[in-house]
């Protein structure tokens, strides 16, 4: 390859990254969609926990990760963290939070609750007197970038367990959520444009488990 070649591809890299230093905030919106009449009761969301693992320089991008020491996070702090920012060459840098009134466990308290919505459930807080109590352990929330010679590539991927507790007993299951976007520069639409279609696939794949527990 020649010289000017590779410096041109340099620059655009470069161009295509945009500023992913210091901290990037988002506000990520849960779609609503046809809630049918709540046939089935009411449900409860006891408890929402967020039970990512962190760690310090992973190879893989998809791995959580902060700008700085993941010992030093507070659990308030990593409830706010979604994804870590990159330089043209991939290089992480900054990372990508919600916005100070939001955390991941708030995110995935509201998909739970449209996901319950749509099966039929009317959602409540008092989990007295309700036909279902609603337990979630959060896995996976997260979005990372990777750089390509002419395009961006922003992924993002969800992945809970939920369990279900009625008269007739407990049921688990694993609720996964993925999105893709490519993009241009690292701006703000495009990580959002990535987790948009992840929020959609998880209330999706939440309809098929619900499904599922009613064949049994």
């Amino acid at each position: 390859m020649k010289l000017p070649l590779i410096v041109f591809a340099a620059a655009t890299l470069l161009l295509q990254s945009g500023c992913v230093t210091g901290r990037r905030t988002l506000t990520l919106n849960v779609p609503t969609g046809s809630i049918p009449a709540p046939t089935k009761g009411k449900a409860c969301i006891v408890t929402v926990t967020d039970e990512r693992v962190f760690q310090n320089k992973p190879s893989d991008p998809s791995t959580p990760s902060i700008d700085g020491d993941v010992t030093m996070l507070s659990p308030e702090g990593k409830d706010r963290m979604i994804g870590r920012q990159r330089g043209g060459f991939g290089k992480a840098m900054g990372d990508i939070a919600l916005a100070d009134n939001d955390t991941v466990t708030q995110r995935v308290r509201a998909l739970v609750t449209e996901g319950l919505k749509r099966g039929g459930y009317e959602v409540v807080a008092d989990a007295n007197s309700t036909v279902a109590t609603v337990t979630v352990n959060i896995d996976k929330f997260w979005a990372w970038m990777t750089p390509g010679m002419w395009a961006l590539t922003f992924e993002s991927t969800i992945s809970t367990r939920v369990t279900i507790k009625t008269a007739a007993g407990s049921h688990s299951f694993v609720v996964l959520g993925n999105g893709l976007n490519h993009g241009q520069v690292a701006k703000d639409d495009n990580w959002v444009e990535a987790y948009d279609p992840s929020f959609a696939d998880y209330l999706a794949n939440f309809q098929k488990e619900l499904n599922k527990l009613e064949v049994h």
